[in-house]
């Protein structure tokens, strides 16, 4: 008998359709409520995003972290799915303190 067994990396992710293309995300799964109870246990600082780091979370991630990897971060605190609709030049966004 073949069993799969899903790696620890796919746990609290699931497979959906964004814009004709399948992508693996934790949206809807049990991981998401993890990741929403960072809003209110996370100190930020607001600033304005410049025209230079529109629209791009890694760049914003590597000024405040030294890291372009915690793009993501700052994603979720925002609750911003799409960064080309939300984090436009001149918009205020939240710096989570790490």
């Amino acid at each position: 008998m073949f069993t799969t067994q899903t790696s620890r990396y796919e746990q609290g992710f699931v497979k959906m359709n964004h814009k004709g293309v399948q992508v693996t995300t934790s949206l809807g799964s049990d991981y998401e409520s993890y990741l929403l109870k960072l809003r209110d246990i996370i100190t930020t600082r607001t600033g304005v995003i410049p025209t230079q780091h529109a629209n791009r979370p890694d760049l914003i991630s590597d000024i405040f972290y030294d890291t372009p990897a915690n793009w993501w971060v700052i994603m979720e605190v925002n609750d911003i799915n799409d960064p080309f609709e939300n984090l436009n030049a001149g918009d205020p966004v939240k710096i989570p303190l790490l």
